[in-house]
């Protein structure tokens, strides 16, 4: 890296991810100037990446927003990032732009480009916690959720099973209700249920259970739920506490151990698609499986 002609100095935060990963993706930058000058926000979004694809973007982008040589301190969230700028990045180039085991570099297009980039700054790179209350942090998260392009759902995927998981909890009865809807081409089917005592975060994954459950056929499918909980756990945690004997990293009991069990067990036999959604973008489905699963909560108030 070529050490700056300037003494111009900035912050730059990062952020950058998909939805689902792989699947439609946004980035974003903050650039805060040394000078208190007024922040710079950048964003962008594409249509099929990856989580670090984005990743690389929103830094590939916060340096070339710049005219000129900086000095940088650059804080992102990704260790894929920062270890692939000052671990990896040197070993990379040596090796004609392959892996440490000589396969072809995956985002090797996106990897030069930073590179090139980098050559023009002095930069010191800072890996920051995500949603850990850093302000800067949080608004860059904020910047590449919203750039990320949301497609309609249902997706209009006729060769896949639809699978809409609601789930509901009362506080007073401390009754919940679960609503499963399956969809296959123009054939619907509906289920429902209640469990008591439950907890809201049961009901989803009693939704996706009994959904599942109901599938004779092995298609993929695509499962839409309003539970980030049920879709990291199902996606990302649930290996996690396979591994470390149903553990969390803090060596406590996994809550709810018996659902994931089940659950992690019925999705070995097919290929899922997940699908977080907001009020913005709920298919009727769904809305009607809310509806379904909310009476039912609140059936013994």
């Amino acid at each position: 890296m070529t050490s700056p002609a300037s003494t111009n100095k900035v912050t730059i935060y990062t952020d950058g991810g998909a939805n689902p990963n792989p699947g439609p993706g946004g980035w974003a930058a903050i650039l805060l100037p040394s000078d208190g000058q007024k922040p710079q926000e950048l964003s962008g979004s594409e249509a099929n990446v990856t989580n670090n694809q984005m990743e690389l973007q929103a830094a590939i982008e916060a340096l070339k927003a710049l005219p000129g040589p900086h000095q940088i301190e650059l804080h992102t969230d990704s260790q894929y990032l920062r270890r692939g700028v000052t671990e990896w990045l040197a070993g990379w180039q040596r090796n004609g732009w392959r892996s440490s085991n000589n396969q072809p570099l995956k985002n090797k297009t996106r990897w030069q480009q930073l590179n090139a980039e980098i050559q023009r700054h002095q930069i010191s790179w800072h890996w920051t916690k995500g949603h850990a209350g850093n302000k800067w942090n949080e608004r860059a998260d904020k910047l590449a959720r919203a750039a990320i392009q949301k497609a309609a759902l249902p997706l209009d995927d006729a060769q896949s099973i639809h699978l809409f998981a609601a789930g509901a909890y009362s506080g007073k009865s401390k009754k919940g209700g679960w609503c499963a809807t399956l969809r296959y081409k123009d054939a619907e089917k509906s289920l429902s249920g209640s469990v008591s005592p439950a907890s809201a975060n049961q009901m989803h994954l009693q939704a996706a259970i009994q959904g599942l459950s109901a599938i004779k056929k092995p298609l993929p499918i695509h499962i839409y739920t309003p539970s980030d909980y049920l879709k990291n756990g199902a996606t990302r945690w649930v290996k996690q506490w396979q591994n470390n004997n149903w553990q969390t990293k803090t060596g406590k009991a996994v809550s709810n151990k018996d659902l994931w069990q089940k659950l992690s067990g019925l999705l070995q036999s097919y290929q899922v698609r997940w699908h977080v959604v907001g009020k913005e973008n709920m298919p009727d489905a769904l809305k009607q499986g809310k509806k379904i699963a909310g009476e039912i909560a609140r059936m013994s108030e």
